[in-house]
């Protein structure tokens, strides 16, 4: 049995819902395709257009515009050879008009209409081009926007996974449940906050990038953590959010490779490789120690692997390296038993020392327990336990509890799955830690 990190109990926010793209009546297969279009190229419009407009609001409204646009033009026009560029500069006209139309009720808004209308370029739509360099420039300057650290956890990561990867109002909040009225003003609020504090849109300088990809990284990690194991609801796991989380692993290894950003794509690999085989058919939850390995995803540990190789070349090992390293020595074992847990011990012996935080104390208890006995990682639990940090952290009193009736204590090991059960509000947990007191019982 594995102790996962802390899932953040965070309720997420997201832009406008009456922003959200509804296209109109259109032929199925345009629809199709333009929803296709808008899943793969809205981040990349946006990060440019927020670049040329200075504004998120109204680069998300023009963007928005420009897909409808593509909706009534393209049926009798055909899709263009290259449709980003087409959108990007539609949403940047749809822009410049609506700076106009706020320019006759307000005279001082002439000057930043003539502003915005030098930067668009005189070229026609069919010839317009965007350098793609700068459209990844563009996106790395988003990322690292909606991820800044004056910016609430929650704000951060709604607007990333809103403005980053285009999730809508509705699918990140029926994820997070909350309400996308919730939701949206807790979007509203992040951008606010970018407004008034005049946070700049651009990479950090070079000084500053290491503790400012922190806050990115941490970010991707909330959101995998969200979606490895629910908070809340019906569900073990919900795959949009992991899968999103691995999307922006894989862009920021591709826009700026690090150490630490190649450590955390493996560690996301590395665990998604096991989500078929965490539930049973009915949705049960099944331990890592019971879980069926034919069914682990070969391939995600394979590229995960590869990952953990390349980070671990600079033997700078962060946070992130160091789980992903643990996570890979459980991928390549063939089963429960065979696991190398004194490797695992060993690291995370490594990874306290960076990151003493509880959790981390907390599995490397487990760790000791399956190394050394459960006695010894008993001895671990109780004394971390007693400084009252993991009071309220039900996996804490699971893993007593567990250890516990491995003992034979089995009355102790009932208290502490019932202290487990009050803490935890994921239905399939829920089940699970009732199962395990119907037996002790």
């Amino acid at each position: 049995m594995i102790i996962k990190e802390a899932q953040p109990q965070l309720c997420l926010a997201t832009p406008f819902a009456t922003l959200a793209w509804m296209p109109p009546p259109v032929p199925e297969q345009f629809s199709r395709t333009i929803d296709t279009l808008y899943r793969s190229e809205s981040g990349r419009v946006l990060a440019t257009l927020v670049r040329l407009l200075g504004d998120l609001d109204l680069a998300e409204e023009s963007m928005h515009e420009a897909f409808a646009a593509a909706l009534d033009t393209w049926p009798q026009t055909g899709i263009p050879e290259n449709p980003r560029p087409w959108l990007i500069s539609t949403a940047r006209f749809k822009a410049i008009d609506a700076f106009r139309r706020r320019a006759r009720l307000d005279g001082a808004q002439k000057d930043l209409v003539a502003h915005i209308e030098s930067r668009v370029n005189d070229a026609s739509v069919a010839t317009f081009k965007e350098d793609d360099d700068e459209i990844d420039d563009d996106r790395l300057r988003l990322i690292f926007t909606c991820c800044h650290p004056a910016l609430p956890p929650e704000g951060q990561v709604a607007l990333t996974l809103r403005e980053v990867c285009g999730l809508t109002t509705e699918q990140i909040a029926r994820a997070f449940l909350v309400t996308p009225a919730t939701l949206a003003q807790r979007i509203v609020r992040a951008k606010t906050v970018i407004r008034e504090k005049a946070i700049p849109y651009q990479v950090p300088a070079a000084y500053e990038f290491s503790d400012r990809l922190a806050s990115v990284l941490l970010v991707v990690y909330l959101i995998f953590n969200e979606g490895y194991s629910a908070v809340a609801g019906s569900e073990v796991t919900r795959v949009e959010l992991t899968g999103e989380a691995i999307r922006l692993g894989r862009l920021l290894n591709q826009l700026r490779p690090d150490p630490e950003t190649m450590g955390i794509l493996a560690l996301m690999l590395l665990q998604e490789s096991r989500r078929a085989a965490r539930t049973s058919p009915d949705g049960d939850l099944i331990l890592l120690e019971n879980q069926d390995r034919s069914l682990w995803n070969r391939q995600q540990i394979a590229e995960g692997v590869t990952w953990l190789q390349e980070a671990l070349k600079s033997r700078r090992f962060g946070v992130y390296t160091l789980q992903a390293a643990i996570a890979a020595v459980h991928a390549e074992a063939k089963s429960a038993a065979a696991t190398d847990w004194g490797q695992i011990v060993s690291l995370y012996n490594q990874l306290v020392r960076i990151q003493p935080s509880p959790v981390v104390h907390l599995n490397r208890a487990v760790a000791i327990a399956m190394h050394d006995g459960p006695e010894a990682g008993l001895a671990q639990i109780d004394a971390l336990l007693q400084q009252g940090d993991l009071a309220n952290y039900y996996l804490a009193h699971s893993a007593r509890a567990d250890l516990c009736r491995r003992l034979g204590r089995t009355a102790e090991a009932r208290s502490s799955y019932e202290k487990a059960l009050s803490l935890t509000q994921q239905e399939p947990e829920r089940q699970f830690l009732q199962e395990r007191i119907r037996q002790l019982k």
